[in-house]
């Protein structure tokens, strides 16, 4: 089966990266653990994985996650790959989630939270903490301490930023329906 990313997606995608980045470089609040922030990027990689899904999730989260270690001298790939496997699997809530219909209510805000929550624990508690003492040698403690950190971190300003916006889109959508005929 060949698939192919839309020009719409593409675009998302440079547009996300490039958001990923800025935010991630120069708007990154430190936090009391070492070398981790609170990041309010995650906001934005899950919105746009909740509007086109996890293939744009996972290119925004690679590609920005890329350019904000490249400004600061060489890639950290464990955490790279974590921001992919973040923006892959709240891409998923993609299928569960219709931003197109103007409805973003209490499920839909459960659905989105439960997602970024589980993406978050995934990426941050399993894969990033996993990869550092793979591929870096980091201390086990360290790996975990940090990443359990930018789990909870993340997790709530991701929580209520992605919440807010995705809040936002919902009300720039007319809904099916909606305009009538004036006589």
């Amino acid at each position: 089966m060949k698939t192919q990313l839309s020009i719409k997606s593409i675009v998302a995608i440079g547009i996300g990266s490039a958001l990923f980045f800025v935010l991630g470089r120069f708007v990154a609040i430190p936090s009391p653990v070492p070398n981790t922030t609170i990041n309010i990027q995650y906001a934005v990689l899950g919105v746009l994985g909740v509007l086109f899904g996890p293939v744009v999730g996972l290119l925004t989260g690679l590609i920005g996650h890329v350019l904000i270690d490249l400004s600061w001298g060489s890639p950290w790939w464990s955490w790279i790959i974590g921001s992919g496997v973040f923006g892959f699997i709240v891409g998923i809530a993609s299928k569960n989630i219709d931003m197109e219909a103007g409805i973003f209510g209490s499920k839909e805000i459960a659905l989105f939270n439960g997602f970024q929550i589980v993406a978050h624990i995934g990426a941050w508690g399993m894969v990033a903490p996993g990869l550092d003492i793979l591929i870096y040698s980091e201390p086990v403690v360290k790996a975990f301490t940090q990443g359990i950190a930018a789990a909870i971190m993340n997790g709530v300003s991701t929580a209520v930023i992605g919440t807010v916006l995705l809040i936002g889109y919902a009300k720039t959508k007319v809904g099916a329906g909606s305009l009538k005929k004036e006589n």
